[in-house]
């Protein structure tokens, strides 16, 4: 029997300190593959920070957790190529000078430069275009986007995008690389409680796709398992069952993630870093890199 797609997600009294004290700490999560996570809690709680370090791109301080079976912080590197950001500012934002088409492309090109077998890259030329555009396709209709609808179709700027429309974008090409987990921050940012409940519609539909989804937001849906972060201990809830997660007083901003981050390392590497070497002052590059925009 194949093993789910999606990664199942763990934490036991996990936390992340920086210069100004404890972004989180204490967090406690135990989600199965192709679960919807929903981080809660205000701006500058810590919310960010947890979804980096999850998601290999900061380095926790204490605690342990586990993502799709690798271990982190040990592991981050694996980590990172098992997940994928959507819309994270200052992180994986999308170019307003770009069109959807050249995000597309842009991202169909990096994904096959650096994720690609060797076997896929000696494949003639009109097999490898058609793949790329299977991709696109499959990854724009999983997140709900059709740019025939855009008022330019494919050539439409993100700049004119709708929030719901850049958020769909942002997923679409994440869902590209085919990731077993998918991070999005400030998912209920700036949107109507329409737009809302049809944003966090999309998530589910991605997490019953079989990709586990982890989403930053001021208000959790029903139904997610949630942690939440905030300046006083709490617990995570989902549905009908309870998931133990607590954090603790956060005291520096979710700007300040560069300061206690994981380096950057060159896309599509064939190495892995498992132990402590690394320094910890260059991580959100990492991040930048999955843009080609580094």
């Amino acid at each position: 029997m194949d093993s789910p797609h999606g990664a199942a997600v763990t934490a036991e009294d996990f936390g992340l300190k920086g210069p100004r004290g404890w972004a989180f700490r204490g967090v406690r999560l135990d989600a199965p593959p192709g679960a919807l996570i929903a981080i809660e809690g205000p701006s500058g709680s810590g919310r960010t920070c947890l979804l980096l370090a999850l998601t290999g791109r900061m380095r926790a301080s204490e605690g342990r957790a586990e993502v799709g079976g690798l271990r982190l912080p040990r592991q981050m590197a694996a980590v990172r190529r098992i997940s994928a950001l959507g819309p994270v500012p200052g992180v994986s934002e999308l170019d307003p000078a770009f069109t959807v088409a050249e995000h597309l492309r842009e991202r169909a090109l990096l994904q096959r430069r650096y994720d690609g077998s060797l076997r896929a890259l000696l494949r003639p030329r009109t097999e490898r275009t058609a793949a790329a555009r299977n991709r696109i396709d499959t990854a724009l209709d999983t997140a709900g986007l059709d740019p025939a609808n855009l008022p330019k179709a494919e050539r439409t700027s993100v700049r004119d995008l709708e929030r719901l429309e850049a958020l769909r974008l942002s997923v679409a090409l994440a869902l590209i690389g085919r990731p077993r987990l998918l991070a999005v921050d400030d998912t209920d940012l700036k949107l109507s409680d329409a737009e809302r409940a049809e944003a966090w519609e999309l998530l589910r539909s991605v997490a019953d796709s079989g990709t586990t989804v982890l989403a930053v937001c001021s208000q959790a849906p029903v139904g997610a398992i949630t942690v939440r972060t905030a300046t006083t201990a709490t617990t995570a809830t989902s549905g009908t069952s309870a998931t133990s997660a607590t954090s603790g007083t956060a005291d520096i901003t979710e700007a300040d993630a560069a300061d206690v981050s994981e380096p950057a390392e060159a896309p599509g590497a064939t190495t892995e870093k498992t132990t402590d070497e690394k320094t910890t002052d260059e991580g959100t590059a990492d991040a930048f890199a999955e843009t080609g925009r580094a």
